[in-house]
């Protein structure tokens, strides 16, 4: 009884025990780790340009619940190399399913997808209020940096290395030399070398 009366009384005393925080009015930080739903990730000031999406739709396949849903769209956009890529015309993800696995972001090849740390996401609309669209799903790159720092460099770093490797492949196939055209067999007219 002795050890239970110091832990009541400890509990209102002590300052490390006092454990209880008057949310909303008080909020404690939340750590990196902290992950609730996915969110797009998108480069730049313009969610539409930079969006990293490219609609492969592997997210989606590998979805356990299957709340993602995406459509292509027809118009192609650069990526972060340069490449013309399909965008998402539409891709929303209903949170009232998710269950927050992250295996949407552990599948993405191009870290488009990224777990937010969000949670106040009460609605009066129980259905369309918990499907999110792309517009609503698209945050920068910046705010990912914010929320998940250490993960956030690493990719990053990744990503400008990838850059620069495409780069750098890019212009030694451009200084390439081109190769001679076969010889012509004796009678037969030379070939002419298609346009590169």
């Amino acid at each position: 009884m002795a050890e239970t009366a110091r832990n009541f009384i400890g509990s209102y005393t002590e300052e490390d025990r006092l454990v209880t925080v008057q949310y909303p009015e008080e909020r404690e930080p939340l750590k990196e780790a902290t992950r609730n739903f996915p969110f797009l990730v998108y480069d730049g000031a313009d969610p539409q340009a930079g969006l990293r999406c490219v609609a492969c739709q592997i997210c989606e396949k590998e979805c356990p619940p299957q709340c993602i849903y995406i459509i292509k769209d027809t118009v192609k956009k650069p990526d972060f190399v340069g490449k013309m890529q399909i965008q998402p015309k539409i891709f929303d993800i209903d949170v009232s399913v998710c269950m927050s696995c992250q295996i949407c972001v552990e599948v993405c090849p191009f870290d488009a997808i990224e777990m937010d740390n969000d949670f106040e996401l009460s609605n009066t609309d129980r259905f369309q209020g918990l499907l999110l669209h792309k517009d609503v799903l698209s945050k920068s790159n910046d705010y990912f940096r914010k929320i998940h720092p250490t993960v956030a460099s690493e990719i990053d770093t990744r990503r400008v290395e990838e850059k620069a490797k495409a780069e750098a492949k890019a212009k030694a196939v451009a200084a390439a030399p081109k190769p001679a055209a076969p010889p012509a067999a004796p009678g037969q007219a030379p070939t002419e070398q298609p346009p590169a």
